[in-house]
């Protein structure tokens, strides 16, 4: 790998491409018992036991726009450590299908489009090409700030 290229897991989430860094996937879950979370945000609106942890279960359809699915076959869970407030925190993602780590060229990501999307551009870091397929690079940062509700919505590891 050179050093230009950043590794990314690469997943579905309603047909489309999705990439997150490789460096802040701890694990990926067959789905799992979850518990909802009465009063909080529709986009983290449950918890799952990850290895004796309480951890936050996020659903990037949500933050989309997307209509919420039911688990399937192919559905599974990436547990990702992210830096919230300065914390390391755990948290699940819902995904449809998770394909594999590849690589791609950050140099060679183009913003998104300001208009043509059918998601908030302010949530999207980048649009990358592999293979003349689109991946779309979300921006979790922006996706947790304005999606996420309170701070509370989410559980430091040093905590849990």
């Amino acid at each position: 790998m050179g050093d230009d290229t950043m590794q990314v897991l690469t997943f579905d989430l309603d047909g489309e491409t999705f990439a997150l860094d490789a460096g802040v996937v701890r694990e990926v879950l067959d789905p799992t018992a979850e518990t909802a979370v009465p009063g909080a945000a529709s986009f983290v609106d449950a918890v799952i036991n990850f290895r004796g942890r309480i951890i936050p279960l996020a659903d990037l359809r949500v933050a989309f726009g997307l209509e919420r699915t039911a688990a399937n076959i192919d559905s599974r869970i990436v547990v990702i450590e992210y830096e919230l407030d300065g914390d390391p925190t755990l948290i699940g993602l819902r995904t449809d299908k998770v394909h594999e780590v590849t690589e791609i060229d950050p140099a060679e990501m183009e913003p998104a489009p300001r208009v043509g999307l059918r998601w908030r551009g302010d949530f999207i870091r980048g649009l990358a090409r592999r293979a003349g397929d689109l991946i779309v690079v979300p921006d979790l940062e922006q996706i947790f700030l304005t999606r996420g509700g309170a701070v509370g919505a989410v559980i430091p590891m040093a905590t849990a």
